[in-house]
Parts: structure tokens; sequence; C-alpha cells
């Protein structure tokens, strides 16, 4: 018998819509969309879908533009030292036309990363992504990844900084 209410009481609850998960905006399916294809596919078409041709990218990667070109570039480095390039997705939430995605990237270098070749060494940091949309493309870009325990992770010595004053 309690076994019975239990499972009657359980299927009430999730029949709830206030327990049923929302459905993802379209803000949420097009950053999700770029991290499938884009990210963890290499399907670099697809950038001219979902990003503006004005986009700024606010987390700079040394050498490389912050506009859409350079996210095109950014990918293909990373495409081609880590081929197997993930990223996952813990959870997104909207704000406007700002998207949050918390997630998590990973990857093998089996390619050349910044000067340092293949090493078959695995990575694993957690990322923070801000995407802001217009009209159904990415305009802006904001980031932070702990690159410090990537490059540990990949036994890539990290760079000494410049003496302060000189």
């Amino acid at each position: 018998m309690y076994r019975f209410l239990t499972v009657a009481v359980i299927a009430a609850v999730l029949t709830v819509p206030a327990f049923a998960a929302p459905p993802a905006s379209d803000n949420e399916a097009l950053c999700q969309r770029f991290y499938n294809e884009v990210m963890d596919q290499g399907k670099l078409a697809t950038i001219d879908e979902l990003v503006a041709p004005n986009f700024v990218e606010h987390q700079p990667f040394p050498g490389i533009p912050t506009n859409r070109d350079g996210l095109t570039q950014f990918v293909t480095m990373m495409r081609t030292a880590f081929p197997d390039l993930k990223c996952t997705v813990n959870f997104m939430m909207q704000d406007g036309d700002k998207v949050a995605v918390y997630g998590t990237m990973s990857g093998t270098q089996n390619g050349e990363f910044m000067g340092v070749p293949a090493s078959g060494k695995k990575f694993s940091v957690d990322c923070v992504d801000i995407v802001r949309i217009v009209n159904k493309q990415a305009v802006e870009h904001w980031g932070v990844m702990d690159s410090g325990v990537m490059m540990q992770q990949l036994g890539i010595p990290a760079p000494v900084p410049a003496p302060k004053g000189k």
C-alpha cells in the first residue's frame, strides 16, 4: 500500500508543471548548438550562422584577433591541438539578452599547442562563458577559464611574470 501511495505521489509531483524543467530559450539553444557543433565537432561554417559579423571577444587569446575571424582561428587552434575537444554544459541560465554557461572543457593534446608538441596528456578545466545574443546571433563573449590548471595538467610551464616596475 505504501509503495503504491509513494509511486502515486511521485507521479503526481512529476506531472505538475512547476516541477518540470522549463523549455530552453532560443538563446540557450544557440549556445548549446555552438558547443555541440563548433567546439565539439569542429563545424567552422556554423560560426557564420551563429556569430554576428560584428562579434566582440572580451576574453582575448594572445595573437588572435578579438572578432569573429579570431573566434574561427581560436576554434581551429584548439581543435588542431585537441582533436577530441569536448565542452560539457553543466548548467546555463538566461538574463535578458545574455546567457551564462558554467561548463567543463576537456581534451587530449594530440597536436601542437602554443609551440608545445603533442604530448598525449589530457586536461579538464571548468569554464564560465557569458554570451550576449542579438537577433539570434552572438555579438559579445566574456569568459573565464583556469588556464593555469590547464597548463599544469598538460605539463606546460607557466610563463614567469616580469618584475614590477621594470
